[in-house]
């Protein structure tokens, strides 16, 4: 399952890869190295109780044009919950 992001500024992206340290994401927005992001996290079964869904901030490290025409966006997780963060984890690697 896929784990998108709809960025608070507008956009939308799909994390390709997560860690502790680390999270990349394919966008269709580019953002500068140094600026901090925050997007809302659409995957299913994430919504807490009431169905508000969880942020994702992210102090971003940099981004580049790939091929296919979105931007690689490279950074590292802020104020993510070790709980939330192995959620999503497994929701990645499920593809």
């Amino acid at each position: 399952m896929s784990v998108s992001v709809v960025w608070a500024r507008g956009g939308e992206a799909r994390i390709v890869s997560l860690s502790a340290d680390a999270v990349s994401l394919a966008s269709n927005a580019p953002w500068p190295p140094g600026s901090r992001i925050e997007g809302t996290l659409t995957a299913e079964g994430l919504a807490a109780p009431g169905g508000a869904r969880p942020i994702l901030r992210i102090k971003v490290h940099g981004s580049r044009r790939t091929p296919e025409g979105d931007f690689l966006v490279e950074g590292r997780p802020i104020d993510l919950a070790r709980s939330l963060r192995e959620r999503l984890e497994a929701l990645v690697a499920q593809g």
